[in-house]
């Protein structure tokens, strides 16, 4: 049973919704003509009636015994915003032209993050697709779009999210996301939307008011959490799995990215993420398109990427953040709030090893033990990056790396994130080091609330011992501030930067170990008193070799203890003049020892003998 409107016939539309515990509801339609209709009882909860003569946009709102009118749960557009009226979209109008397209293999993504409503000037789908050769010429293969669930106001990260099958107004509703995910097919890059099951956002917010949505028995940081595993939990987790089947189905989007799953709380024997993997795997089968599912996760679990076989979730990818806590460390100094456990350069080449660092040793900063062993699972299990919206956005000041350490460390930086197997995620702007913040902002209606998420914004930040006062996160001029500077990529240092990205990615997709996250032959050595690190992978037709200098002093490198007598030639080194290095100091074809540059890297590629 399909939750929402659904288009049955020319002008003609299905309405379905689940409100178990109430004893009325009827269907007002309020444009073109207004009229109440009774819905009828359709079994378990739901309710359901079907209306002729009925447009594309036309308003409507459900009214609960007789009394509450709220907007549709599984409204698809809100034109007038999370208060008004749900609006009808007839879905089979699209004209599609991606029907040849086939998504990124999960072993060879290259993921691009970005923000709708900071990306570009406008903010819009429509503003994006103008940016898709951008994106396509940097080398990236696949968008990761934060949520666009409909939100209060204009802007917004997107999880305050109130409707789950809303696409924001403000960005261009669902036929300007339809453009975009078209487009980018049409270019090439899988489409990747960040979805958010673990909570919704505090106003407009009115799924309670149709049932047991929600629950007391759990907390999560950010309000009521979602009722997947009490009484009346089957439809909850039906709810969600259909928002899922609408984004595969209704909009081709290839791949959600699950926000904070360690909120999603569910004992029930197979929990939600589990029967979503299954879901999604059931789909892929039956439309012949590969739907991949990456987790958000604090837990370190290798669970979640683990086969359902095997007694896993059943998930693709988690996100690592011990990958960027370890390289942001090293390269920052920070060592406060959770960067406290970091800083060791065994913990990056952990990282790189096993996935997590963390994989049941003590930790300083949750003062317990963290995480399980992952070391089983191949690189794709993982999506590594330097920089995401959530490490740039909850810093206090919303700094990128560029403002946080040298043009020599952002080249090092990168290296370390796209030649190192797992799938690479480059958060925006991060290819040209722009030093324009991302900053945390809404536009809430209700004062109590602006001034709640004012103090929850300060009080985030104490464990991290950061002096200032955060911008105003209802003021515009904070999310104005927060905009991508389109100007940048073609001056100075940030076009160097652009163009050292756009290498390594060539460099990604020309050699076939590195185009891969797979750990096949990979051996990683940290060279503590050096601050030195080696990673070598293995080719098909040799093996390469990337060296990278933690320090910023120069580093003698030997080269006979790690690259066996063979035809080795350099193929890249950051110290070079071309990217503003201070000048190369490793020969191109290795002797028997160099010195390499502080905050370097460079490549060696050779066949043994």
């Amino acid at each position: 049973m399909i939750v929402g409107p659904r288009k049955t016939a020319e002008e003609t539309f299905e309405f379905t919704v689940w409100a178990p515990l109430d004893q009325k509801v009827d269907l007002e339609i309020l444009t073109p003509a207004p009229r109440l209709i009774a819905t009828e009882p359709a079994g378990w909860g739901y309710w359901r009636a079907e209306v002729a003569g009925l447009p594309p946009d036309t308003r409507y709102r459900y009214v609960l015994n007789g009394g509450l009118k709220r907007p549709d749960p599984a409204s698809h557009f809100q034109p007038e915003g999370v208060h008004g009226p749900s609006a009808l979209v007839d879905h089979d109008s699209f004209p599609w032209t991606d029907h040849v397209f086939r998504a990124v293999p999960l072993t060879q993504l290259v993921i691009y993050e970005l923000h709708i409503g900071t990306f570009t000037p406008q903010g819009t789908f429509d503003a994006v697709i103008d940016k898709l050769d951008y994106l396509v010429d940097l080398g990236v293969n696949a968008v990761e779009i934060m949520p666009v669930a409909q939100f209060p106001g204009n802007r917004n990260w997107g999880y305050d999210g109130a409707y789950p099958f809303a696409v924001q107004n403000s960005y261009g509703g669902p036929e300007g996301l339809k453009r975009l995910v078209n487009v980018c097919h049409q270019c090439g890059l899988s489409v990747i939307l960040d979805v958010v099951y673990n909570h919704l956002g505090p106003e407009g917010n009115y799924l309670g008011d149709f049932g047991p949505y929600f629950t007391e028995k759990y907390q999560t940081p950010w309000g009521r959490a979602v009722n997947f595993d009490g009484p009346y939990s089957d439809g909850v987790r039906r709810y969600f799995l259909q928002n899922a089947w609408h984004w595969f189905h209704r909009y081709h989007i290839d791949g959600l990215r699950l926000d904070a799953t360690h909120a999603i709380f569910d004992q029930r024997p197979q929990h939600f993420l589990e029967e979503l993997a299954e879901f999604t795997e059931n789909y892929s089968r039956e439309n012949g398109r590969r739907i991949i599912l990456i987790a958000e996760s604090n837990l370190n679990d290798p669970g979640l990427a683990t086969p359902r076989t095997l007694g896993g979730m059943g998930l693709d990818s988690v996100w690592n953040d011990d990958f960027h806590h370890a390289v942001h460390t090293l390269l920052t100094g920070e060592n406060t709030g959770y960067y406290q456990d970091y800083g060791q350069l065994e913990h990056l080449a952990e990282a790189i090893r096993n996935g997590f660092c963390y994989q049941g040793q003590y930790s300083k900063y949750r003062q317990r033990g963290h995480g399980r062993p992952s070391g089983h699972l191949p690189g794709c299990a993982f999506v590594n990056a330097v920089q995401t919206h959530d490490q740039v956005g909850n810093r206090r000041n919303g700094e990128h790396l560029t403002s946080l350490t040298s043009f020599e460390a952002l080249k090092l930086a990168a290296g370390l994130l796209l030649l190192t197997p797992a799938i690479p995620m480059i958060f925006m702007g991060e290819e040209y080091g722009e030093d324009n913040p991302f900053l945390y902002f809404v536009s809430h209606g209700d004062p109590d609330l602006i001034e709640a998420v004012r103090r929850g914004r300060q009080e985030e930040f104490k464990d991290f011992e950061w002096s200032n006062e955060p911008p105003d996160p209802q003021a515009e001029m904070t999310f104005r501030r927060s905009k991508l500077d389109w100007s940048k990529p073609t001056q100075g240092r940030h076009k160097v930067l652009l163009d050292f990205y756009k290498e390594l990615l060539y460099l990604r997709k020309r050699l076939g170990s590195l185009s891969r996250a797979d750990k096949t032959g990979l051996l990683v050595w940290p060279l503590p008193e050096k601050k030195v690190l080696v990673v070598r992978r293995r080719e098909e037709a040799g093996f390469i070799f990337g060296l990278f200098n933690l320090s910023q002093e120069l580093q003698e490198f030997e080269f006979g203890l790690f690259l066996p007598p063979g035809g080795w030639r350099k193929i890249l080194d950051s110290a070079e003049a071309v990217w503003l290095g201070p000048g190369p100091c490793l020969p191109e074809r290795p002797q028997k020892s160099g010195l390499l540059a502080g905050y370097s890297l460079a490549v060696y590629w050779g066949k043994e003998g």
